[in-house]
């Protein structure tokens, strides 16, 4: 049997909602074979985050090469990384990679805790973010890595820097929630409606992990996009109402390609 195979570089969350647990779930939901190399745990749920602790960088690289060394994956992606040592080492590793790297680049939690130091921000900006294949800042993400408020402008900002392709999600704008993709010559938008809901916890794991898993198997860049954002958009409609605060999204959803 021939099985795609997807890699996660990422944080813990004990609740299950986002970080390595959310992009395993969907990994499994999309058909998807999804290994995992822990960079931070967190303590958390549904209402805060009181603790992070950062792995140290040898000890993510050890479990990133012993991934690649017997079951290399198809796509991979990053998700919280937690210090600038472990963005290096990993942007160090993804100069060998011979599959597209998704970089999600998580900055603050649901909560508002921070995930990424100032020196971290520098070192995927300088470092990571020219090893990318694509990157999947929110509109809050793309404004502080660019310095542009527009999803244009620092979609173009972000490519000139270095990224080959760059999607500013707008879940956090006005209006539709409409994602917009720039590779280098014009803008594909991916539109959905906004679901007025407060269980949104996870959902730009979810969504960038949705996008490697399809990457993994094959797809173009556009068609992973647009079935991702439909995934992400019913996880959001029908989530399970789970905690007492923001809640995850509904990692069973029953998308349509």
């Amino acid at each position: 049997m021939t099985l795609a195979i997807a890699l996660t570089i990422a944080g813990s969350d004990p609740s299950g909602g986002a970080g390595i647990q959310a992009d395993l779930k969907t990994f499994h939901q999309f058909g998807v074979y999804g290994e995992a190399v822990v960079t931070l745990l967190t303590v958390q749920n549904t209402r805060r985050v009181s603790r992070v602790e950062v792995m140290a960088a040898e000890l993510v690289i050890e479990q990133l090469d012993a991934v690649l060394e017997d079951i290399p994956p198809s796509a991979a992606k990053t998700g919280a990384l937690g210090s600038a040592a472990v963005v290096r080492a990993v942007a160090r590793a993804a100069e060998r990679f011979a599959f597209p790297l998704v970089v999600d680049p998580v900055m603050i939690s649901k909560h508002g805790a921070s995930l990424m130091p100032e020196d971290a921000r520098r070192a995927l900006l300088e470092d990571l973010m020219p090893r990318a294949y694509l990157i999947t800042p929110n509109l809050h993400e793309a404004a502080a890595l660019s310095g542009f408020d527009d999803m244009r402008k620092a979609a173009e900002r972000l490519h000139r820097m270095g990224a080959r392709h760059v999607l500013v999600k707008g879940g956090h704008a006005a209006g539709d929630a409409t994602d917009v993709l720039f590779s280098g010559a014009g803008f594909v938008e991916f539109k959905a409606e906004r679901i007025d809901t407060a269980h949104t916890h996870g959902t730009g794991c979810t969504y960038s992990a949705a996008i490697t898993a399809e990457l993994a198997k094959g797809l173009p860049l556009e068609d992973a996009i647009a079935h991702a954002k439909r995934f992400i958009t019913d996880a959001i409609r029908t989530n399970p109402g789970l905690g007492g605060g923001s809640g995850p999204v509904n990692h069973f959803s029953t998308w349509e390609p």
